[in-house]
């Protein structure tokens, strides 16, 4: 199993307002192929706190209903694990992220990796890449 960063939504969602550099077009088309194979049934986890944040990026940069549509496909998908959030775990996420230099919700995607057994993380965020025990893949 790998953990889904909100990164790998946002790139194979979002619909460019301009022509996309070559490598942002590269990694948009790599993650519509992993959003395929998790719609093929791939198993992966995320966190409501990173469903929150694809929600609320969607938002700004779709129509409401829009959003509403995509965040309830990914909550119907059997295959995504959406694992709660609590205050502790937050806390411990606020500082891992002060440890290795990184943001808030990417210490608590290592954190909720670690806990499950998880080191592989679909992301497009290269902080991930100097994180112990995880592996990022974006292709």
């Amino acid at each position: 199993m790998r953990f889904l960063d909100a990164s790998t939504f946002l790139y194979a969602i979002l619909k460019p307002a301009r022509q996309l550099p070559p490598q942002i077009a590269k990694n948009k088309l790599r993650a519509q192929a992993i959003i395929t194979r998790i719609q093929e049934g791939e198993p992966v986890t995320t966190t409501i706190v990173h469903l929150s944040e694809t929600a609320n990026i969607l938002e700004s940069r779709t129509t409401q209903g829009d959003a509403r549509n995509i965040i309830q496909d990914i909550l119907d998908t059997s295959n995504i694990t959406i694992t709660p959030v609590d205050q502790i775990q937050y806390e411990a996420a606020v500082k891992e992220a002060e440890n290795h230099d990184i943001g808030i919700n990417d210490a608590l995607a290592y954190i909720t990796m670690m806990e499950k057994g998880i080191h592989e993380i679909y992301s497009y965020d290269k902080h991930f890449d100097n994180l112990p025990e995880v592996t990022r893949v974006w292709r």
